[in-house]
C-alpha cells in the first residue's frame, strides 16, 4: 500500500516541476514587473503547498492481507447498522400508530352505531359513516 502512496507522491511532484518548468520557460519573456509578481506567488504557493501537506489525513483504506478495506473495524460497521436499525424500528412504531389509529375509528363508528336509536333505513345510507365521524369529532372537542 505504501509503494501505491509513494509512487503517487513521486508522479505528482514529477508533473509540478514539468508545469513550473514550463512556467518559468514562458516567464522570460515578461517585463521585470510581472516577473516579481510571478515570483512573490510562487513562493506563496510552496508555502501554502507545505502546509497543506502537513494537515492531510491518513487514508480510509486498510491493507487487510491481500485486500483493502476500509478502517475502524467493527465500530465502522457497527456505526453503518445502526441507522438501518433505527429506520426499520421507526417504521414499525408508524406503522403501529396507524393502524391503532384505524382499529379507533372504527370502533368508535360501531360504538356509534349500537349505542343510537336509529331506523334500520339509515344503516344502508351511504352518507351515514360520514356523518358518525363528523359528529364523534365534534363531540370531541
Amino acid at each position: 500500500m505504501n509503494t501505491t502512496l509513494s509512487t503517487s507522491a513521486a508522479t505528482e511532484e514529477q508533473f509540478g516541476r514539468l508545469v513550473a518548468a514550463r512556467l518559468s520557460a514562458g516567464a522570460q519573456d515578461l517585463p521585470h514587473e510581472f516577473s516579481e509578481r510571478l515570483r512573490a506567488a510562487r513562493t506563496q504557493a510552496v508555502a501554502r503547498r507545505k502546509v497543506v501537506r502537513v494537515l492531510q489525513t491518513a487514508p480510509a483504506v486498510v491493507s487487510n492481507g491481500s485486500t483493502a478495506a476500509l478502517g475502524g473495524g467493527w465500530w465502522t460497521r457497527i456505526g453503518s447498522i445502526v441507522p438501518l436499525i433505527a429506520l426499520v424500528a421507526g417504521l414499525i412504531v408508524i406503522t403501529t400508530l396507524q393502524e391503532d389509529s384505524r382499529t379507533n375509528e372504527l370502533a368508535e363508528v360501531d360504538a356509534a352505531l349500537l349505542t343510537d336509536d336509529l331506523p334500520p333505513a339509515a344503516y344502508t345510507d351511504p352518507g351515514f359513516a360520514q356523518f358518525l365521524k363528523s359528529e364523534g369529532t365534534a363531540a370531541q372537542h
